[in-house]
């Protein structure tokens, strides 16, 4: 499928007239073709327009209909085959095995967020029906489902060009809800977004729907973001990336007459606890599962482990001098941008030069390369980190950790009061051994994380019903979600209720013959 470097707007491929720019692979520097001329505010404006038109017949499509459309997009990303894998590749540096695994995690949200539709249960059916000889006030027929909020902008993430991009949670979720969307593609790997914007495009049409309902912009800079979070026919935003972007979107949104929910997903550095048992019994086993989880796709995953938090000791001893063998060891690898690496390497520095922290191991690097990651292990003690928790606490996007060592267990307890909002919280913990510090922290931890985890490592994002990829800012902007998972869908909704309306005017949802046949609470 030729990459054309258009704006893909409806059906149509349209020339930008913004700022031009080109994808660099970030292995060798070297620019890849095509070159795209960005989006301006009047191609913006265009794409909002359509999506507008798009929403009053998308967001009432029978539940099956929008179900196989989510379906559809998921065979269309799967028959691009190996072209879209090798364009990432050159976008982004990442491996084929990591790349392939994300496009079946793709592809499978997709798919869940079809069976969720299919369910029906996110409509949140409720039916109190009149009691019109109740004393000493008759009560009304009352129902209520919930309905989308309108067109969505979405922001593709620089770190999964694909599970958190064009057809990621974010979007899988929108259309799930009802809502047409219009995607920012990420500027870093502009040709995979547009392979799958065709993808998209080619589902909206196999499925007979308004062209409206997927649109997606490319461009640099913040302009064109901005331009789109401002248009007022938009009316919620999905974001993934930094904690700076994620502000100013929502600032931006906020300053509107209307102001709008934007959903951001930020900065998190998932604090590891090493309980006194846990380390006693598997230091060795645990530094080497730490180091896996750090160094993997260069530490730039949003629930990397950048704090390991444990009591001084022997074992802790133990599980340092592990740590920083296999962090010495550790090869150079790409970063997804040189300004993403120029960013990690900064602060590292700035944690270096902080009087709190030693220096434990470097990694490997590679001077000839424009991106690489040179991985970094330091330590401090609990009350260096506290004194100043703000930077010492603060996230490095890139394969980097630091480990704070606590002298007993009230230092524990200070540590975790000071954290910031994260997106997780692990506890490795020896059963009958350290229940009791663990039962502690998990009360503190419940208000500072979305996901609370024993005996593992953060990376690694379960797609399901349960999964809670959120937390308190600046994990994200808006504790009460989660951008993975099936409860996503709730960010795009909103509750209606019908009093006394005629059962012919009702929605299918609310009818007194039920016939999507959905789950309802009724009374």
């Amino acid at each position: 499928m030729p990459i054309t470097g258009m704006q893909l707007i409806g059906r149509q491929n349209i020339a930008g007239a913004g700022p031009s720019f080109q994808a660099v692979n970030p292995a060798n520097g070297q620019a890849i073709s095509p070159a795209w001329q960005g989006a301006d505010a009047r191609q913006v404006a265009q794409a909002v327009d359509l999506a507008n038109a798009a929403f009053a017949s998308y967001r009432e499509t029978a539940l099956e209909q929008r179900a196989v459309f989510l379906e559809a997009i998921a065979q269309a990303i799967l028959d691009l085959g190996d072209e879209l894998i090798e364009r990432a590749m050159l976008e982004t540096g990442l491996p084929r095995p990591r790349l392939e695994g994300e496009r079946g995690r793709t592809v499978n949200q997709l798919r869940l967020f079809a069976r969720v539709v299919r369910d029906g249960d996110w409509l949140d059916a409720r039916i109190d029906h009149a009691l019109p000889e109740r004393k000493p006030a008759p009560r009304s027929d009352l129902r209520m489902r919930q309905i989308p909020l309108g067109p969505v902008a979405i922001f593709g993430s620089s770190n999964f060009p694909l599970a958190f991009s064009v057809a990621g949670g974010d979007t899988a979720s929108a259309l799930a809800a009802g809502a047409p969307v219009v995607v920012k593609a990420h500027p870093a790997h502009p040709g995979t977004s547009e392979l799958v914007g065709q993808a998209i495009r080619s589902a909206v049409q196999q499925c007979q729907l308004h062209e409206g309902v997927f649109s997606l912009l490319a461009g640099p800079g913040i302009d064109l973001g901005l331009a789109l979070v401002r248009h007022p026919g938009i009316q919620a935003v999905g974001f993934t990336g930094s904690r700076q972007g994620g502000i100013a979107l929502m600032q931006a949104a906020a300053q509107r007459p209307v102001p709008i929910p934007v959903y951001a997903e930020m900065s998190s550095t998932n604090p590891v606890y090493l309980l006194p048992g846990a380390l006693a019994a598997r230091a060795d086993a645990l530094a080497d599962q730490f180091s896996v989880s750090l160094l993997g796709s260069a530490g730039q995953l949003c629930t990397n482990p950048g704090l390991i938090i444990a009591l001084d000791s022997p074992e802790l001893d133990r599980f340092i001098a592990r740590a920083t063998q296999n962090i010495q060891e550790a090869p150079a690898t790409t970063m997804l941008t040189t300004g993403i690496a120029q960013a990690y390497r900064q602060g590292v520095q700035r944690q270096l030069e902080h009087p709190a922290v030693q220096a434990l191991a470097r990694g490997l690097s590679d001077d000839d390369a424009p991106a690489y990651c040179q991985a970094n292990l330091a330590v401090a003690s609990a009350q260096g980190f506290l004194a100043d928790p703000d930077a010492l606490g603060a996230e490095i996007f890139g394969a980097s950790s630091l480990v704070i060592r606590c002298a007993d267990a009230d230092e524990f307890q200070a540590i975790s009061l000071a954290l910031e909002g994260q997106l997780t919280a692990t506890l490795h913990l020896e059963p009958g051994v350290d229940d009791a510090l663990a039962a502690r922290l998990i009360p503190i931890l419940e208000l500072k994380a979305g996901r609370i985890l024993a005996n593992g490592f953060p990376t690694g994002v379960e797609v399901c019903d349960a999964m809670v990829h959120g937390g308190p800012f600046p994990a994200t902007s808006d504790s009460r979600t989660t951008s993975v998972g099936t409860l996503a869908i709730r960010r795009f909704l909103r509750p209606v209720c019908y009093q006394d309306i005629p059962d012919t005017l009702l929605p299918a949802a609310l009818q007194a013959a039920n016939p999507w046949h959905i789950t309802r609470t009724e009374r």
